[in-house]
This record gives C-alpha cells, sequence and structure tokens, in this order.
C-alpha cells in the first residue's frame, strides 16, 4: 500500500515509517497538518495515518476538509485523546478506524489490513488465485501449497496483483504501491521486478497487457 503517515513527534514518525517499510508498504511522512491536506489532494495515496495535533492545523480540520472536497481515502486516526467525546468527533468527521496512543504496531500493521480488506472487499487476509496462495498477515506467499521467499518488493508487487486478481492493474498504480515516491527508480525497474517473480511463481503466473499493466489471471496455469 501507499501510505502518507501525518506525526509531528519525530520518534514516533520514523519509528512507524520503518515498520511499514518492512512490511512492504511505500510510505510518506508528513508533519503539519497543511502538508497532510495538500498531499491528500495532490496525491493518489491508499491510506492516510493522520495524527490529530498537528502543527498549524488540527488533523480533525484535516479530516472535515479533505471529505467536504470528496477525497474518499481510507483515514486511521492515531491520537493520544482516549475521551468518548474525541473519538467520536473523529470518527463523525470521516476517520475511518481510531486508535489510541500509546499503541503497539502489530496493532497499527492489523489495522491497516483491516481497511486494507475492507477497501478491497476481501473477508480475511488470505488471497488465492488458482495455483497462488497470499497469506498477507504472515507475509507468506506459496505455489500449489510450496512457500516461496520473496524480497521486499516482490512481495510488495505480488500483493497489489493477486488483490486485484482478474483486473488489470495499471502500470502507474502498480509503481506508486511498490516504489512510492521513491526517485531513484530506473525506468525498466517493474519490468525487472515482474521477470524475477514470473521465475518463482511460472511464467504464466503475471501477464503482460501492453499499453495498461499487469495482471494475476484467477486461474492461472
Amino acid at each position: 500500500m501507499n501510505i502518507i503517515v501525518v506525526e509531528d513527534d519525530e520518534r514516533l514518525g520514523a519509528a512507524i515509517k520503518r515498520a511499514l517499510e518492512q512490511l512492504t508498504h511505500a510510505v510518506m511522512w508528513l508533519r503539519t497538518g497543511n502538508e497532510a491536506l495538500e498531499a491528500l489532494r495532490q496525491e493518489n495515496v491508499d491510506l492516510v495515518l493522520l495524527d490529530l495535533g498537528l502543527p498549524n492545523k488540527d488533523g480533525v480540520q484535516v479530516l472535515r476538509e479533505a471529505r467536504r472536497a470528496g477525497i474518499l481515502t481510507p483515514v486511521l486516526v492515531m491520537t493520544a485523546r482516549d475521551s468518548i467525546e474525541s473519538r467520536v468527533e473523529g470518527l463523525d468527521a470521516g476517520a475511518d478506524d481510531y486508535l489510541v496512543k500509546p499503541f503497539h504496531l502489530d496493532e497499527l500493521a492489523a489495522r491497516i489490513r483491516s481497511l486494507a480488506r475492507r477497501a478491497q472487499g476481501l473477508a480475511d487476509n488470505l488471497i488465492e488465485a488458482g495455483r497462488l496462495r497470499l497469506d498477507v498477515g504472515r507475509m507468506e506467499m506459496a505455489v500449489d501449497g510450496e512457500r516461496v521467499e520473496l524480497t521486499r518488493r516482490e512481495f510488495a508487487l505480488i500483493h497489489v496483483l493477486m488483490e486485484r486478481a482478474g483486473r488489470i492493474v495499471r502500470r502507474d498504480t502498480i509503481e506508486r504501491s511498490v516504489y512510492g515516491t521513491e526517485s531513484d527508480v530506473g525506468p525498466n525497474a517493474l519490468e525487472v521486478l515482474v521477470h524475477a517473480l514470473r521465475r518463482k511463481l511460472g511464467t504464466d503466473s503475471i501477464r503482460t497487457v501492453r499499453g495498461f499493466g499487469y495482471m494475476v489471471p484467477l486461474d492461472p496455469a
């Protein structure tokens, strides 16, 4: 997933960014409410993790302005405000979930997976397409029941394709999910990554749709 983290606490923001990148997510870390609103308006992101106590624009205000502008990106609020009134205010402003600080990073990861499943209409962390089986929660890939070791980027690539199995996924959507805002990615990086993944999963596991992108068929051979 391509995730925006809005957190002005340097230690917590750095820890969240590092943990999510280890889980194969592409992460943009911002510190202020104005930056968050601007990024939401310009970036096609999958999820926003939003602190409420932000410099120059409160998180609740960011939420309200984003929703009024028609921005539907899922938002998970992270805050030390643990009163019922604060939770109701955040949810009514447009938050999709609410996590009170301090929290364990494992719980944050689970909440993210839950929001991702909801966005894709999935019931659990397991995604299957023919011979392929992906366990998002455990970050495990299997072909015909045999586990296959993947790199972080390989996992991110097959994840974005399998959660949309049977549909063409545009190249820009894949690159955004796999590489995020990284600027040092070569023009042929995605092709190289697809080739490496096909060697591990089978040549028919990922189909190229020229001029559009790639897809995982629902019944790969």
